[in-house]
């Protein structure tokens, strides 16, 4: 079935920017299809900021409402000692934090949940399946799925994060765009509090740090630390990242051991590199790049669910004001965000030297004992 304006998209990827990108396409009229890789939409992960612009965007696409409401609130940030003593810590009042419109957190799975359920009419969702070539013809871009399926789309958009499919068949290799930042991170989730709710603890030694943060009867446990050289690892083997993480961490104190254990029992566990994807364009042809698959500026900058949401709506509105025309859209698209993206990713880098991976005791003791969140 065609769409008002005639135009197929597919959209690789089922995560945060591909249902954002999805949603705001359908509105536009194009008729969307999504791929994505795994059984269903990509749910698993740490709570998520939704910051500035993303909030309303997030109204365009009629979800604020649900995000609002499900919004998670931190109370105190605590910087802890080996003893388990508190060095330093910042309260964040109710009243801060409820009138802070342009700010939520929202756990992962309520956000993509909530785009998920209104698409489900408009858009054709094909999962377990995956793109494996890629081939532009006057018409459009042909596509060949790995089941076998073939077909023609008008515009093809990577929104398959860091280590995207579309980027490595359209672009090249990942080696070409990534830009390593020295350090390495897993993210645990377990079903229980380990520390009061609506609370962030942080422990550091030098070149390795432990956060975690807990709310509606969870905690993500993030273990962080500094690596000069790449670790070569498979990122599909999650027992030998898991190995990674237990090395590096055995024998430190504070709660590692008992965190330590809780990585190894959960099965909601997640392990990459601090990396940023930097790329001249993240547009060529009849494919484009949203999120994490064209500017990843790494957790560091709390801005990954943003920029993905953000990056969508640049793209949407950029299609809409050029009536299509993806050459005047995609010249928009990348000239109108770049200096966005550009300024999230340098304070992500600083953020990982400077507050989330400090080097020095001397810099552990002066971040624990600042008076405002970073």
């Amino acid at each position: 079935m065609e769409s008002a304006n005639g135009k197929k998209v597919l959209i690789s990827g089922a995560s945060i920017a591909g249902l954002s990108t999805a949603c705001l396409l359908t509105k536009l009229g194009y008729t969307v299809t999504v791929v994505e890789q795994a059984n269903e939409p990509r749910t698993a992960g740490a709570a998520v900021d939704i910051r500035g612009l993303a909030v309303d965007i997030s109204k365009r696409m009629g979800i604020f409402d649900q995000l609002d409401a499900n919004r998670l609130r931190v109370e105190r940030i605590e910087f802890k000692e080996a003893d388990d003593s508190t060095a330093g810590s910042i309260a964040l009042t109710n009243d801060n934090v409820d009138s802070q419109d342009d700010d939520i957190e929202i756990e992962r799975d309520i956000f993509i949940n909530s785009l998920f359920d209104r698409l489900l009419t408009t858009v054709t969702f094909l999962f377990n399946n995956t793109i494996t070539t890629l081939a532009e013809t006057n018409d459009g871009v042909y596509v060949t799925l790995k089941d076998g399926t073939q077909q023609t789309f008008d515009l093809v958009i990577g929104c398959d994060g860091l280590h995207s499919i579309v980027r490595h068949n359209w672009f090249g290799h990942e080696a070409d765009y990534a830009y390593f930042m020295e350090a390495y991170f897993s993210i645990t989730t377990v079903s229980k509090l380990l520390i009061n709710e609506k609370t962030m603890q942080l422990f550091n030694v030098p070149d390795k740090a432990i956060t975690l943060n807990a709310y509606n009867k969870k905690t993500d446990i993030i273990f962080s630390f500094f690596s000069q050289k790449e670790i070569p690892y498979n990122y599909r083997d999650i027992d030998q990242q898991r190995a990674i993480i237990l090395n590096q961490f055995a024998g430190q104190g504070w709660r590692t051991n008992e965190l330590l254990t809780e990585v190894q029992q959960s099965d909601k566990f997640y392990f990459d590199k601090f990396c940023q994807i930097k790329m001249p364009s993240w547009t060529k042809g009849r494919v484009a790049l949203v999120g994490d698959a064209g500017y990843c500026a790494s957790p560091a900058a709390g801005m990954g669910a943003s920029l993905s949401v953000i990056g969508a709506a640049a793209l949407a509105d950029a299609l809409e004001k050029h009536s299509g025309n993806l050459e005047l859209a995609f010249q928009e698209y990348n000239q109108t965000l770049r200096p966005f993206i550009d300024e999230v990713q340098a304070t992500a880098e600083l953020n990982v030297k400077e507050n989330f991976i400090p080097r020095t005791e001397e810099a552990i003791h002066r971040r624990n004992t600042q008076t405002t969140a970073f």
